[in-house]
């Protein structure tokens, strides 16, 4: 650990603190049932306005709506000082740190609607393979740009074919995530990518079974996948950068 890792850990906490806490309206808004706009309106009808901020209504300022600002703050605080701690000074921190507020976001509206938007993972995606590729010009990066885009192509391929093969199970949604968690992922390589891949499975399944155990759901019940996949590449990309 490096004299400037703890400043650098500091400012990523202050970070996600402050992103987090604009999630509200936008997981607001996007939470939105398959098949429906995106809500225009607070629950009491009102006009909404801008997509960041908390989820409160103007002309209703004693109801709040959405999830928790404190919650999202600190989940997004927490998140970024971890990737910090793992990568340290970097140059693909930046590009950690600026996901992770989209992939807070995303968990949350698939938690609450078992919907992945697409505003939302097709440009993660893309900023994920733009950002990693400006960071491969960076002198001291610790991973391979060509390998988060192979690695972006196979997991989405994967996904693909269990989609394919099971539609009812596996929701395109959760291919076109796989895109940008897979060259997240791909950036530290291979190895960083299967563990992601299979610590994401894993999770998912104890998540499923637990809820089985407790008989809250059934064995063919579905559940929104999108967050396992998100953590499991969360633990992935952390092992890899302690391991680069």
């Amino acid at each position: 650990m490096t004299d400037l890792t703890v400043p650098l850990v500091i400012a990523a906490a202050l970070w996600g603190a402050a992103a987090g806490a604009l999630l509200p309206r936008a997981a607001y808004r996007f939470s939105a049932p398959a098949g429906e706009d995106w809500r225009e309106a607070c629950p009491e009808g009102h006009p909404l306005r801008g997509w960041l901020g908390r989820g409160r209504c103007g002309k209703c300022p004693q109801k709040t709506y959405g999830p928790s600002a404190v919650l999202l703050s600190v989940a997004t605080a927490l998140i970024s000082a971890a990737l910090a701690t793992a990568t340290g000074t970097r140059p693909e921190i930046g590009v950690w740190l600026l996901l992770a507020p989209v992939c807070v976001l995303l968990t949350v509206v698939d938690f609450r609607v078992k919907r992945l938007p697409d505003p939302l993972t097709l440009p993660l995606a893309g900023a994920a393979l733009v950002l990693l590729g400006a960071v491969a010009l960076v002198p001291e990066h610790a991973g391979e740009w060509l390998t988060a885009l192979y690695g972006c192509l196979a997991l989405a391929g994967g996904y693909f074919v269990l989609f394919l093969i099971n539609p009812a199970g596996m929701a395109f949604g959760d291919v076109k995530l796989a895109l940008g968690l897979g060259a997240v992922l791909g950036w530290y390589g291979w190895p960083t990518l299967m563990l992601g891949t299979f610590a994401g499975f894993l999770l998912g399944g104890l998540y499923a079974g637990g809820l089985v155990a407790v008989r809250k759901a059934g064995r063919k019940t579905a559940i929104a996948f999108g967050p396992f996949m998100i953590a499991g590449a969360f633990v992935g990309v952390l092992i890899g950068a302690y391991a680069a």
